[in-house]
């Protein structure tokens, strides 16, 4: 077996192990390896993460993991590493700058150098950093090749051959001076947007709820705006996000809530709100926490326009039938490994370093 097919059958067994842990229950399976040595660790890193970040609840980790859980699949895999054109140069260090929004958010640029047969030097996210280097530490103890694959530092960046970093768009801007003289993806902040017609059905709209909710609505695949036809009833959309108004009973969303509501009635913005989500008209791509923005459309094609003319702060487009490359309602957080972040092909960037 070439090695490239030993870093996939390794991820392949390490999404096996995932699959132990999801939102429905954690279930040990018999057939798991090293189950003895990592199942109750596992567990114990998702109760430190939860302790550490009230963001990431369990349901939010678990969620995180079920999806990573379905996509380490031997096919999807496969599919993936068989797009990559080997470096001409391989073996050279890779340095990554993750986020720390969701759980797990740098899994894929992580998993993308390994599969190329880089190396790899993690930075992570004060917000995110106890279940990666868990999951990296399983790695090894399937295939030993990946303990000098695997560096983590809370240092200072050093000694390595380009890098992929991702924060916001103040971040982004440091990033790009710091980093100029590397080979280098730069991430900034994006958006995703659903476009609505008014024809959609109850189940498209409790759909777009998990596309909205989900991760209490941090992530860049996380719906922040609408964009709605004149005069659209937003009766039917309300009843659609009904099904998460339990989301109301976290500390530090209803927190968030209720501080936004108080500056918007004190700055006598029209908004409408449910108890546990406002929507307000806006311009602006980015929403604070319990907040969806929306703004009117009369055409069509000048919508269609607009997204273009923007498509570097979208990340994704909900719609259906609406524009080429959309996202299904409820689809959002469930990306293929072929989905690259930002549109931009990260094998083909390690392919040319």
């Amino acid at each position: 077996m070439d090695r490239i097919e030993n870093r996939i059958n390794a991820f392949v067994k390490l999404g096996s192990f995932l699959s132990q842990f999801s939102k429905d229950g954690i279930q040990k399976k018999e057939a798991v390896l090293l189950n003895e040595l990592f199942f109750d660790g596992f567990k114990h890193q998702i109760k430190i993460a939860q302790e550490h970040n009230s963001w990431f609840t369990k349901d939010a980790i678990l969620e995180a993991v079920s999806n990573w859980s379905n996509a380490l699949t031997d096919n999807n895999l496969h599919t993936f590493a068989n797009t990559y054109k080997p470096s001409s140069s391989p073996d050279k260090k890779v340095a990554i700058v993750m986020a720390g929004n969701i759980p797990l958010v740098g899994f894929h640029d992580f998993l993308t150098v390994l599969i190329s047969g880089h190396a790899v030097l993690v930075k992570q996210s004060s917000n995110d950093k106890h279940l990666l280097p868990f999951l990296a530490k399983y790695l090894e103890h399937i295939d030993p090749y990946f303990k000098e694959k695997i560096t983590f530092t809370e240092d200072k960046l050093a000694d390595f051959d380009a890098v992929i970093a991702t924060g916001s768009n103040n971040t982004a801007r440091y990033f790009e001076y710091y980093f100029k003289n590397k080979p280098n993806i730069i991430r900034k902040s994006r958006n995703s947007v659903a476009v609505l017609t008014g024809k959609e059905s109850d189940l498209d709209l409790e759909k777009l709820s998990e596309d909205i909710f989900n991760y209490f609505g941090l992530g860049c695949r996380s719906v922040s705006k609408l964009y709605v036809p004149k005069g659209y009833n937003f009766d039917a959309f309300f009843n659609g996000m009904y099904n998460k108004r339990e989301i109301i009973n976290n500390a530090k969303y209803a927190n968030n809530y209720d501080y936004n509501k108080a500056v918007y009635l004190m700055s006598e913005f029209d908004l409408l709100e449910n108890g546990f989500l406002m929507i307000k008209e806006d311009e602006s791509y980015s929403s604070p926490i319990a907040t969806i923005f929306y703004e009117y459309y009369e055409n069509e094609g000048a919508l269609k326009s607009k997204l273009e003319e923007d498509k570097d702060k979208i990340q994704c487009i909900v719609s259906n039938g609406f524009i080429a490359n959309e996202i299904a309602f409820g689809e959002t957080q469930q990306p293929q490994l072929w989905d690259y972040a930002d549109g931009i092909n990260t094998l083909d960037f390690l392919a040319g370093i």
